[in-house]
């Protein structure tokens, strides 16, 4: 498997290309990064156009949630975004702030950055802006966001447990994040998992939704709850450029599952000794009668 660096450089390369594709290509391949598929699929996205604060031009079909829409804004809060992309989710959550609140958005690709800021400027929002860096060393100081919310990114970054730590020091004492990700309930085919063309393709960078959940707690995470879960299916012909014809039936039988959750939690307001977390007692505020788990 390649290293760190290789896979940031990957991603880096694949998403540039993609802040030139349009929404259609983006929503049809896996999180927009592989060979688009013969059959129209919104894989991994949730619709955002009925959304307050939804900005046409910055939606890019990337995401795998909706994060903004649990994420507990409120008016006048500061908001930081993990990879922003073209701006679509910290325009939503400006909505939610207003024009007292401030949004910071972080993004690794210069065209993206470049793309976002375009489109802030078009919509004259003057308390949104967007930083170039790694989500996991952060351009921001610590204790700085009420709220930290990503959209189908930390499954990107080789070392999560780096991110969430980045989390925790850029909150404030009291705050919180939503992040919606892609996770993995059962093991990967190899194939799938050592193809970088892949990881950038957000499914073979996915850990267990086990170990996500307790990276998140060992850093002293408490009220975890998972606000939404639904399951992805990859389609045929995307899996064929990895597995013979035999090992895509025989993966799409076995009960590996590949998820989009959004997970909700809030950072202690003081710094006790981190405390100890069953991960089977982590909520679920997903009601099955809704639908979306």
């Amino acid at each position: 498997m390649n290293t760190e660096q290789e896979l940031k450089d990957i991603v880096k390369e694949r998403y540039a290309k993609i802040a030139d594709q349009d929404k259609a290509n983006n929503a049809s391949s896996c999180c927009g990064a592989t060979a688009t598929s013969n059959k129209v699929y919104n894989i991994m996205m949730d619709d955002y156009s009925d959304t307050e604060g939804y900005a046409a031009d910055a939606d890019l079909g990337l995401g795998c949630g909706l994060p903004t829409q649990f994420a507990r804004i409120k008016e006048k809060d500061t908001v930081i975004d993990l990879g922003s992309g073209a701006g679509n989710d910290c325009f939503v959550a400006r909505h939610e702030t207003g024009p007292e609140g401030k949004v910071i958005g972080i993004d690794f690709t210069p065209i993206m950055i470049q793309k976002a800021q375009t489109n802030a400027e078009k919509l004259g929002f003057n308390n949104v802006e967007f930083r170039e860096g790694d989500i996991d060393a952060m351009p921001v100081n610590d204790n700085t966001a009420n709220v930290v919310v990503s959209n189908c990114v930390l499954n990107l970054v080789p070392n999560k447990q780096k991110v969430i730590a980045e989390i925790v020091r850029v909150l404030k004492p009291g705050g919180h994040f939503s992040i919606s990700d892609i996770v993995l309930v059962g093991d990967l085919p190899i194939a799938l998992k050592n193809d970088a063309e892949m990881y950038a393709g957000c499914v073979a960078g996915a850990i267990q939704k086990a170990e996500y959940l307790k990276l998140i707690a060992d850093q002293g995470f408490q009220n975890i709850q998972i606000q939404k879960e639904k399951p992805i299916t990859i389609p045929d012909d995307i899996l064929s450029k990895y597995l013979s014809e035999e090992e895509v039936k025989a993966f799409n039988k076995k009960a590996t599952g590949i998820f989009s959750i959004t997970v909700y939690a809030e950072k202690q307001g003081t710094t006790p000794e981190k405390p100890n977390i069953n991960l089977s007692e982590i909520s679920s505020s997903c009601e099955p009668s809704s639908g979306c788990c």
